[in-house]
């Protein structure tokens, strides 16, 4: 028996709102977001997907959805997170699901994937590598100076006012490769009442999670493109000695750091291959 369409869930009093669409009796895609956006960030894949015979899901994570705006910044920590999108697996009662992830997307989802493996058939990452790797990069490559922002968000109330100034958030996020349409479609959304600081509150709360066993068993896929200015090739380097299951390296050349947005066909071909069983 399916189960029907979810358009929201909850967890420890929190609501969240989802987007799910495609198939309903096919194969589902998870697919978790990164900072500033929120689900319509994979706007132009999910369609893709869906002509694979695959259904979508798309939650607003913690921080994004209007029913799921902690202020505390403990209430971000990746142990939150992940057991968010362990929650949404649950309430969707498939079974097993495939797991995709961007930028903080990604974060969570190797959370998830080292910590509710019998949840998930794959794992797939865009940009952001494992979270120990990553931590190696930090010292072992110029990774820390292209990190500067994550320091430069934990302090009080700045980034919050510089994201919602139009010309200073548009600068920050065009010189990291976005194209100024999709910056603009961002920052409107973020100016929702405390959603900004939602997002802010996982660079905050980052220092409070700290990975425990983090050893990835199911079959992965991490894709990085060699035009992210945030991130380096170190961290993917470092990635496969953290992966115990199948795992598969692609780089996409010549995109940004935006890669559900810039190359969403590249992405399809390679979930097409991935997640075939």
């Amino acid at each position: 028996m399916t189960a029907g369409r979810v358009s929201t869930f909850s967890r420890s009093g929190l609501t969240f709102d989802v987007r799910d669409e495609g198939p309903l009796d096919g194969p589902t895609v998870v697919l978790l977001h990164g900072f500033p956006q929120d689900s319509s960030s994979w706007d132009k894949l999910a369609p893709l997907l869906h002509a694979r015979g695959f259904r979508t899901v798309a939650p607003d994570q913690r921080g994004y959805s209007p029913g799921a705006r902690p202020r505390a910044r403990r209430a971000y920590r990746g142990s939150e997170l992940a057991a968010d999108v362990a929650a949404l697996i649950d309430e969707l009662e498939v079974g097993k699901v495939d797991l995709v992830g961007h930028d903080w997307g990604a974060a969570v989802a190797w959370q998830v994937a080292a910590k509710h493996s019998d949840k998930l058939r794959t794992l797939t990452t865009l940009s952001v590598p494992h979270p120990i790797a990553f931590l190696g990069s930090m010292l072992r490559s110029t990774q820390g100076l292209k990190s500067w922002y994550m320091i430069a968000f934990q302090v009080p109330f700045l980034p919050e006012w510089a994201l919602s100034s139009t010309g200073v958030g548009e600068k920050l996020l065009i010189s990291s490769g976005q194209s100024p349409a999709n910056v603009r479609r961002d920052l409107a959304a973020m100016r929702a009442p405390g959603r900004l600081r939602g997002g802010v509150n996982w660079y905050r709360a980052m220092w409070m999670s700290v990975p425990g066993n983090a050893r990835i068993t199911v079959p992965t896929l991490h894709v990085w493109s060699d035009g992210d200015t945030a991130l380096g090739p170190k961290g993917a380097a470092l990635t496969p000695k953290y992966v115990d299951g199948p795992y598969r390296f692609e780089v996409l050349p010549g995109v940004s750091h935006w890669i559900p947005d810039e190359a969403p066909e590249a992405v399809d071909r390679l979930l097409g291959e991935h997640l075939t069983p």
